[in-house]
């Protein structure tokens, strides 16, 4: 059995930047293990994998050890290549029935954007073993609905981190957030960094879903609903955030760097 694999790069307008993702086109059901030995194969920070469901498409992700509820990225990546591969027809919106609910992409103009849930932060008790394994004093501690949420003094401090993973690895969340304000004068908004290695992702370089909390808590401290976020990983990605309420639209480019073909035991 053959199956069409794509691996594209998201949240970029050029190869070999933002965060790439894996993403397989499925005429029928896959087994659970069946998906969680490709994207160990894969060896991506997420593999999705979609499966034609009335008005639109069954969307799952996983990353090389586990699956996970909401992931930003591969779901650009897939709205990406179902545009690119003319499967969405042109001016309609692509829609995902996920563990989150349903999700849905739409282009605009050189960009995709995202229709998510947003996952705002709560004031939270710092973990020891975090902030010992980030080596950090947050001026801010919170926990989304998956993650530890930091906010630290300075854009620098995001940009130096150097985490202990085997200490992180013991934190008990899907990942960590660290994000500071932009410097002055800076095109973006504010700056983040994600950390996930209890789902076997050390650093994610570009994560949409880690901008669901972003957009929402820099909307509260800068009182703006629309800001550029940066993502200060060694790849780097910027992610468009405007903030609706409950919902959170995430806008950014992607481009497909492999084109091939899954081949199974039938």
């Amino acid at each position: 059995m053959a199956l069409p694999l794509y691996l594209v790069d998201a949240f970029t307008a050029r190869p070999f930047a933002g965060n790439p993702a894996g993403v397989c086109l499925l005429s029928s059901p896959l087994p659970d293990d069946v998906m969680q030995n490709v994207a160990m194969e894969m060896h991506q920070a997420e593999t999705a994998f979609l499966l034609p469901e009335n008005d639109g498409w069954r969307l799952r992700w996983f990353t090389p050890e586990v699956e996970v509820d909401l992931c930003g990225h591969a779901t650009l990546a897939s709205a990406h290549v179902l545009f690119e591969q003319g499967l969405v027809p042109p001016g309609t919106a692509a829609r995902f029935h996920t563990k989150s609910g349903l999700l849905t992409a739409e282009h605009a103009g050189a960009s995709i954007v995202l229709d998510f849930p947003a996952t705002p932060a709560e004031e939270f008790a710092p973990l020891g073993d975090a902030l010992r394994a980030l080596s950090i004093s947050p001026v801010y501690s919170g926990k989304t609905r998956f993650d530890l949420f930091y906010e630290v003094a300075t854009e620098a401090e995001v940009r130096a981190l150097k985490p202990d993973y085997g200490l992180l690895d013991q934190v008990p969340y899907r990942g960590v957030i660290v994000t500071a304000r932009a410097d002055a004068g800076s095109s973006h908004d504010f700056v983040s960094r994600f950390f996930a290695p209890e789902c076997g992702v050390p650093e994610d370089p570009v994560t949409g879903s880690a901008h669901c909390a972003l957009g929402p808590y820099w909307q509260g401290k800068l009182g703006k609903a629309d800001l550029v976020g940066y993502q200060a990983s060694p790849r780097g990605g910027t992610v468009l955030v405007s903030c609706h309420g409950e919902r959170v639209r995430l806008a950014g480019s992607a481009v497909t760097v492999v084109r091939g073909e899954l081949l199974l035991p039938s």
